[in-house]
């Protein structure tokens, strides 16, 4: 069971890694499998706005990645975002951003999920700072989308130190 949970979450991030502006971010999965997802990413200075606070478009990119995923998880990587809406609650502050993703229900085209973003600080309390929820439309042609992100080469460039 654990080796198949390990398995489930490489191949996230292999799919993860294969998307360029989550290289940027130096975005990574920290859960994958049972139509859920965890994404997370360290905060650092380029993503704050002006006040200090982590960007609501970097609030808003794990949302709609980690709801995503979890759907990915729920019925195969032929999957695409249709839509999603986002609450913000209170300023994003803290030094690890968490998006944490499930499926509420999954259809044959359509699949709803939900999505909590939390805060993280240096002493791994997390306070919820929005939620999402979004439609994810499932591929119509499935051998096309389930080939495209895993044969995809990665950016040439390393992602940012994570350590």
């Amino acid at each position: 069971m654990e080796a198949e949970k390990a398995s489930q979450l490489a191949f996230g991030q292999k799919v993860l890694d294969a998307q360029p502006f989550s290289v940027l971010l130096g975005a990574r999965l920290t859960a994958f499998g049972d139509g859920a997802a965890v994404l997370e990413l360290d905060v650092r200075d380029e993503l704050r706005q002006q006040n200090g606070f982590v960007h609501g478009g970097v609030l808003s990119y794990a949302a709609d990645n980690a709801l995503t995923f979890a759907a990915g998880a729920a019925v195969g990587p032929s999957v695409l975002t249709a839509g999603f809406t986002i609450d913000y609650l209170r300023p994003a502050r803290g030094d690890v951003l968490r998006a944490r993703a499930q499926v509420v229900r999954p259809g044959r085209t359509r699949v709803v999920c939900r999505c909590d973003l939390l805060m993280v600080d240096a002493e791994g309390a997390e306070t919820l700072c929005a939620v999402a929820q979004g439609t994810i439309a499932v591929a119509a042609d499935r051998e096309q989308a389930d080939r495209e992100p895993v044969d995809r080469e990665p950016p040439d460039r390393e992602p940012p130190d994570r350590g």
